[in-house]
């Protein structure tokens, strides 16, 4: 599978693009875990051209996360355009990807994003101008279609290609769904399955397991799949596909400094204390912080241990890497003590 001269070989499994999780840290580490691309938080057009700092910390890129996709969003052709052109400029991205998905108010409800589903000649704008403005592989990240009257993917995707773009990936939702019910691949199939397509196709949507990855691949027979939720508190998910359909291929045993048999609970715990302290590194003590403890408190590693709503709030309440090792620490323990009543 390749993406403009990208190559990625069998089964590639991409990290997706989420606002507040996909922090360098995070994907650093899921990039040593097995993912075979990683992507940023989405960025704003408008913002880069404003020339925002926050917005502009978030093209911050390193060698070792490469190949690396920087994801932006607007609404107006030329801003964006003129974003994508800061983005390779500052970034120098493998890709730019291009969200027209997202489903959450503040950004569909303003036209951007999912929202682009009701102005399709605007979407097609958009893509037209970003692909003339940059030098490298363009793709695009969408939905189904607006709702469930209007699922417009099959057309769309062959649109998009002939914008120039170069890879598309489908969530397999509308946007009137948000996150709710269960992802539909079964159009994601038939746009692979188009005769006319020729750039790849990436399906996106509750890949929560190794075997559904397999599944995907297999059923539905899209070049790429890309996990997104499932990643929350588990960056171990992409060494777990990865086992299922490329063993071999993941050496996580260099992942992280442990004592501990890999996926055992304990190594999954010092993963996320890896986690934690490579946000703190590559941001600061407080955002990295702030970045990570959602997803200890999400972490499946966890579940299951007495009284761990109170665990919870301590580590969603953490603001130093001291305080927030030691609730780690006694986590840790909690998660022993029931292995062993288990046992």
């Amino acid at each position: 599978m390749k993406i403009g001269n990208l190559e990625f070989g069998a089964y590639p499994v991409f990290l997706a693009p989420m606002e507040d999780v996909t922090d360098i840290g995070f994907r650093l580490l899921c990039k040593r875990l097995g993912a075979a691309m990683v992507y940023s938080e989405f960025v704003a057009a408008d913002a880069l051209v404003r020339m925002v700092n926050r917005s502009l910390e978030k093209l911050a890129v390193c060698a070792d996360e490469r190949p690396v996709a920087i994801q932006i969003y607007g609404k107006e052709a030329g801003a964006v355009a003129d974003a994508a052109r800061i983005v390779v400029e500052r970034a120098h991205p493998d890709v730019l990807d291009l969200n027209f998905g997202c489903p959450v108010k503040r950004v569909a409800g303003k036209g951007a994003g999912a929202g682009l589903l009701q102005d399709i000649p605007r979407m097609l704008d958009i893509t037209r101008a970003v692909v003339d403005a940059v030098p490298v592989p363009v793709t695009v990240k969408t939905r189904l279609g607006w709702d469930d009257g209007h699922k417009v993917i099959v057309d769309l995707a062959e649109r998009l290609q002939d914008c120039g773009i170069q890879a598309i990936t489908i969530h397999g939702r509308t946007r009137a769904q948000m996150y709710t019910g269960e992802a539909d691949w079964t159009l994601i199939g038939e746009v692979k399955r188009n005769p006319r397509m020729r750039i790849p196709v990436i399906g996106n949507g509750d890949i929560a397991s190794p075997g559904r990855a397999r599944e995907c691949f297999e059923r539905y027979g899209v070049d790429a799949v890309m996990v997104g939720r499932a990643t929350f508190g588990r960056p171990w998910i992409f060494k777990e596909i990865m086992d299922e359909l490329c063993p071999g291929q993941v050496a996580a045993e260099q992942v992280v400094r442990s004592s501990y048999p890999v996926m055992s609970d304990d190594w999954k715990i010092d993963v996320l204390k890896e986690q934690v302290l490579t946000s703190v590194r590559r941001i600061d003590e407080y955002r990295g912080i702030l970045h990570s403890r959602r997803h200890l408190a999400a972490s499946p590693v966890f579940k299951g241990i007495p009284n761990f709503r109170e665990t919870r709030i301590a580590m969603l309440r953490a603001n130093t890497l001291d305080e927030l090792f030691v609730i780690i620490e006694r986590a840790r323990e909690a998660v022993r003590q029931v292995a062993q009543h288990q046992e």
